[in-house]
């Protein structure tokens, strides 16, 4: 059986949706590893195997690409949590749904927690053209957080949650889900370990949820006074 042939750069006509999609997941890669200024288009329509000109006929240029990144970043998150904060169950039970699927969304794309941090420090890299595109990416992800913090809310005023600042809590979340998968090898260093396997990440969600069962649900006591 021969060798099968080479394929060169691909033409801005040829199955645009798998170019596109091709080009989103060599960027993504990318853009997580380097971060928005470290990458050229050059580069990313090379890894893609596509010519320059067929990557600007998809992207007028670098920080369209980084936005459309950062969308699908955030649409695969919620895809996972908000059905999870949109289920039956009390606060408690919602959280803990939702903080599983986070857990999984991380796990299942490697490269999205560390553009999820890179995009708390590089808007300013981006030009000011694209602020309305940055804007609505932004506003996404505040409405995702904002949910959250509401259930957390929710959670103290029906007794399931012990009061206690919304913010704070969630950014503790933030950091047991998102900086745990993007500490790469530092955070293989500290926990002896890899970050990605199916044990690895089973036991981050033990660790997430015992910690939301002793240092954030009420007790049983004051469950029972709320209910009684």
């Amino acid at each position: 059986m021969g060798q099968p042939q080479a394929r060169g750069p691909q033409s801005p006509d040829s199955d645009p949706q798998s170019s596109r999609d091709k080009i989103l997941d060599v960027a993504e890669a990318r853009f997580a590893a380097r971060g928005f200024a470290g990458v050229g288009m050059r580069e990313v329509a090379e890894l893609a195997g596509l010519s320059k000109s067929s990557l600007f006929h998809h992207f007028r240029g670098k920080a369209e690409l980084y936005l459309s990144v950062l969308d699908r970043v955030v649409e695969r998150i919620e895809r996972r949590v908000l059905p999870a904060l949109d289920g039956g169950g009390d606060a408690l039970e919602r959280l803990e749904r939702c903080v599983d699927q986070l857990v999984d969304a991380l796990a299942e794309h490697p490269s999205l927690a560390r553009l999820l941090l890179r995009t708390l420090f590089e808007d300013d890299d981006l030009p000011e053209a694209s602020d309305a595109e940055a804007l609505a990416v932004d506003q996404r992800l505040d409405g995702l957080i904002e949910r959250m913090q509401q259930l957390i809310d929710e959670g103290a005023r029906e007794g399931t949650l012990r009061p206690t600042s919304a913010p704070d809590t969630l950014q503790t979340i933030i950091g047991a889900t998102v900086y745990h998968f993007a500490s790469g090898d530092f955070g293989e260093r500290l926990l002896g370990g890899p970050l990605y396997t199916a044990e690895a990440v089973r036991r981050r969600k033990h660790e997430i949820q015992t910690f939301l069962h002793r240092g954030l649900a009420a007790s049983p006591i004051a469950r029972h006074q709320e209910t009684s």
